[in-house]
């Protein structure tokens, strides 16, 4: 890709997250699960990882995703439409939850039965936190999309907090793994919500995804 053809991936990306981006649904059961309607694209990752900032970064709005200082808070599937072309889904954190075992059972539950049936899920962000590299549970995480044969890519946050050769090693390194998984995409992206570093480059990815022509909820 070129300069030109960049710069218009960019741009694409740039005016589809700067539409409206609302709330659709918060679903902690199986039975509340919204009707199938537009391309999903789902954030996963563990607790602390910085997944709320980087869907706040993304969309430009600094409440759209409840951030805490709590790890665990999030414990149930959120649903928010981008301007009617594309649905973001933020998932439940996983590693660490102030929760119950029947609790986390339970959100576990709702996640597998997701992850392998829903038909509009193109795409699973797996976000890993650049100071810290992959652990054993998005390795755990990496395995049940690969069974499920559910495309997943890898997306690391705090990229700021390396430096530029250290944050090329880590990418180097973490592709040679990959290769072991065939869900895996090839391409890993380096986030920074503070600095604003590699979010044009996910939107811009994340466009391609949706749909040209606005599409309204059934459920409305």
């Amino acid at each position: 890709m070129d300069d030109v053809e960049l710069a218009q991936q960019l741009e694409i990306g740039r005016k589809l997250f700067a539409g409206e981006c609302r709330f659709v649904a918060a679903v902690a059961e199986l039975d509340r699960l919204p009707q199938a309607w537009l391309t999903e694209i789902a954030f996963a990752g563990r607790s602390n990882v910085g997944k709320s900032s980087l869907i706040n970064a993304l969309t430009g709005r600094n409440t759209l995703a409840r951030t805490s200082n709590t790890p665990g808070r999030t414990q149930q599937l959120n649903f928010f439409s981008l301007a009617d072309r594309l649905l973001l889904v933020d998932m439940p954190g996983y590693g660490y939850a102030e929760a119950a075992k029947t609790e986390i059972r339970r959100w576990t539950e709702v996640i597998d039965v997701y992850l392998k049936g829903r038909s509009t899920l193109r795409r699973v962000l797996i976000l890993v936190d650049a100071r810290h590299g992959l652990k054993p549970n998005d390795i755990d995480m990496m395995k049940r999309l690969d069974k499920a044969a559910v495309a997943y890519q890898i997306v690391l946050t705090k990229g700021d907090k390396l430096k530029p050769a250290g944050l090329a090693t880590l990418i180097d390194e973490m592709l040679i793994a990959l290769k072991k998984h065939p869900a895996a995409h090839p391409v890993i992206l380096a986030t920074s919500s503070e600095t604003g570093s590699g979010i044009p480059e996910l939107r811009a990815a994340l466009a391609e995804f949706a749909v040209e022509t606005p599409i309204p909820p059934p459920f409305a």
